[in-house]
Formats: C-alpha cells, sequence, structure tokens
C-alpha cells in the first residue's frame, strides 16, 4: 500500500469531513521551504508535459458564481451556520429546517453558473483527452456547477446538492425538482426573522422506489460523517498516477482534502496552488498563483504552444 493510501486511510478512520488541521499539523504545514513560485511560464512547461493532471477545487471556485459558502462572518442562514444544520442530528431533531436550509440552497444554485475557472477545468478536459492525456477534477463542492461547465471525470468527495439518499432503503438519486417538494415551495427563506415552516415529516421528500416512502436526505457528506470509502478509494488512485496537481480555490484545512495536494507535493510531483492567498499549504508547493480563480486559471490551462491539436 502506498504512503497515500496508508494516511489517507488513517486520517478518514480518525476524522470525518469538517474537520480541522490541529495546530500542530498546521504549523508541520508551515515549515519554512523554498518559497513557491509565480512564474506562469514557467508553470506552462510543467503543464505541457503532463499526462495525468489532477486538480482539486474547493469553495473558491464557486464563489466567484456568488454562490454563498456559510462559512467565517456573516454566513448564516437564519440563525444558524452550516455546522448547526449539516449534522445527523440536526436532521434527526428537526428534519424540517435543515430540509429547508437545503431547499434554499437547491433553488440559489438553480439560479448560478459555471465561472471562467469552470469553463478553463471543462475546456481542458476535453481539449487534452483527444491528445490522450487525462484530467480530473476532485472536489469539496456540492454545487454540481463543475458538471453543469462540462466536466466529465468528476469525483465529489462531500456529495451533490442535487442528489437524495433514502433513509429507510439508502437508495441514492439525482433529484433537480424544483421545489423537491410541494410542501417546500416558497420554503427556505434566509432572513433571520423568519420564522421555521415546521413541515411534517410525511410532507417532506419521500422516497419514490417501489414500497418505500421512507423519508429522504440531502446526498452530502455533513459533519460528523465519514467520506464515502469507494470515492475515497477513486481519489487515491488518481492522486497515485498524477503528474501535476492544481489545488484551485480550497483554503486547505479541511481535512481529510487538506492533506491530498500536500502528499502528492511529499513524492515530487508539481503542485500549483490558485487562491486568493496563501494557505496552510502553500510552502509545500512549487507554484502559487494569487487572486481570482477565474482570472488566474483560464491562461494556465490554455493551449500550450508545444500541444497537438488532431
Amino acid at each position: 500500500m502506498c504512503l497515500f493510501q496508508f494516511t489517507a486511510r488513517r486520517l478518514v478512520s480518525q476524522a470525518h469531513c469538517g474537520l480541522k488541521a490541529s495546530s500542530s499539523k498546521k504549523q508541520k504545514f508551515c515549515l519554512e521551504m523554498a518559497r513557491p513560485s509565480s512564474n506562469m511560464a514557467d508553470f506552462r512547461e510543467v503543464f505541457a508535459k503532463a499526462k495525468h493532471i489532477a486538480i482539486i477545487t474547493g469553495a473558491g471556485v464557486s464563489a466567484e458564481s456568488g454562490v454563498p459558502t456559510f462559512r467565517g462572518a456573516g454566513g448564516f442562514w437564519r440563525k444558524w451556520q452550516a455546522q448547526e444544520l449539516a449534522t445527523p442530528g440536526a436532521f434527526a431533531r428537526n428534519p424540517s429546517r435543515v430540509w429547508e436550509f437545503y431547499h434554499y440552497r437547491r433553488e440559489v444554485m438553480l439560479s448560478k453558473h459555471p465561472n471562467p475557472a469552470h469553463i478553463a477545468i471543462a475546456e481542458c478536459e476535453k481539449r487534452l483527452s483527444k491528445q490522450g492525456r487525462s484530467v480530473v477534477v476532485i472536489t469539496q463542492n456540492i454545487d454540481e456547477l463543475h458538471r453543469k461547465a462540462g466536466t466529465k471525470h468528476l469525483l465529489e468527495i462531500h456529495g451533490s446538492l442535487f442528489k437524495t439518499r433514502c433513509t429507510s432503503c439508502g437508495n441514492v438519486a439525482a433529484n433537480y425538482k424544483s421545489p423537491i417538494c410541494p410542501a417546500l415551495a416558497g420554503k427556505g427563506a434566509p432572513d433571520p426573522d423568519t420564522e421555521d415552516a415546521t413541515i411534517p415529516v410525511e410532507d417532506l421528500p419521500q422516497c419514490e422506489e417501489d414500497g418505500c416512502n421512507g423519508l429522504l436526505r440531502p446526498h452530502v457528506v455533513w459533519f460528523g460523517e465519514a467520506l464515502d470509502p469507494g470515492v475515497l478509494t477513486a481519489v487515491e488512485k488518481e492522486l497515485d498516477i498524477c503528474d501535476l496537481c492544481l489545488v484551485v480555490g480550497t483554503s486547505s484545512v479541511v481535512y481529510p482534502a487538506a492533506m491530498f495536494a500536500p502528499q502528492v507535493s511529499a513524492r515530487g510531483v508539481p503542485v500549483a496552488e490558485f487562491n486568493m492567498e496563501p494557505t496552510p499549504a502553500t510552502n509545500r508547493f512549487r507554484f502559487h498563483f494569487p487572486g481570482p480563480c477565474g482570472t488566474t486559471l483560464p491562461p494556465a490551462l490554455a493551449r500550450h504552444e508545444t500541444e497537438i491539436i488532431s
């Protein structure tokens, strides 16, 4: 078993989605190393030679499409932050409130569109596939904007707003209904003065599998839940073979995703970070390009002069 697989499985067995690095781990990330380069020409030379490119994306990519992150100051829905609602306990106590929160997020996302960063990634994947090269997107985002932009090889490690899972039979299904059920129509307003709808459980989204009718939940990884082992295995395989890794719009503090790129870098693979500001992992990477991803990423992934297009 490779070093990445060993470390990943050990961390996932100990930690869950949403767990942030301890201060000691942050200190390890910040060990003095060679200052990362911001030379785009040098990055482009590495990019031109890469055969298997892994792109790890976070909330910073979607923020440029106007997607609310519910993180940091002001990141509230009504009186609550996401970590107070996105938990199994919150859903067990008040499924109506949690579904209002996710209904609001689904409706917001139906009005959002991919930005230049999403499009650049999708176009790069399509172009390089014709050259026998591969691009995989490993995203922490649940908004499906990568999919909407046209990305095909996509691993959504935290699930999707537009999938549901039955709490009775476990069936997972895509669901793009608007509203997702009649009782949620017009509900979910984020204003702090809005009162809970208090929708009866039987009127919340129900499983449509024959004879089930179980209560549905969003198919996302909540705080306190482990990542899907099948998805994690797929991520491990991609990171084991990649010869270039991009980290785009992620803070590199939420485990286990925060360890992916540093592990790749540790085996000598070039890693390029595209983010508004440095992160705890920045000094472990070869490249760092500050600024909005929608501005920095398109020229980075554009056709290189040495590429042969058939």
